[in-house]
Formats: C-alpha cells, structure tokens, sequence
C-alpha cells in the first residue's frame, strides 16, 4: 500500500542476527537488546548483548560495516574515551 502524501509508510521493526558462541544458539535481536562500544582502536570497537537463550553475556568485535550497520538500526552508542 503506497503512503499518503504527508503520512509515512509504516516501517518493521529492525533485528539483527546473532548467535551466542556459549550455548550456540541462534536468533534475531531488536535493537535494543544490543550495544554498540566504539574505542580508539579496532580492538576497544565492540557490540554486546546478553544471549536470550542461556543468560551468558556475548562481546564481540564490530568492525567498520558492523558498526554500520548498527548505528544505522538504531543501536544505543557508547563511544569509549582514551584516559591518556
């Protein structure tokens, strides 16, 4: 159904798929279950989530296309500042 002039057009809600490398398993995730740290360097640039499985808390890297991809859905965003 086209939108009306002035109305936009209803949108899906965003998810992102993730899975848990604790009990393996395997699911979409809303935006707000995830989040996103951006560091100084590749290796402090990380998304997180807690897996909804098994409870674990999951930390993965986020290169440039993840975090992308994630701020671009909405993702909460903690940039991370050098202490030096």
């Amino acid at each position: 159904m086209p939108a009306l002039a002035g109305i936009p057009a209803p949108r899906m809600p965003i998810v992102f798929k993730a899975a848990c490398p604790d009990c393996r398993g395997r699911f979409e995730l809303a935006a707000g279950a995830l989040r996103l740290a951006i560091g100084a360097s590749s290796r402090t640039t990380f998304y997180s989530f807690t897996c909804p499985e098994c409870g674990a808390a999951v930390r993965k890297p986020a290169g440039e296309r993840i975090v992308e991809l994630l701020t671009g859905g909405g993702v909460r965003t903690l940039r991370l500042h050098s202490t030096a």
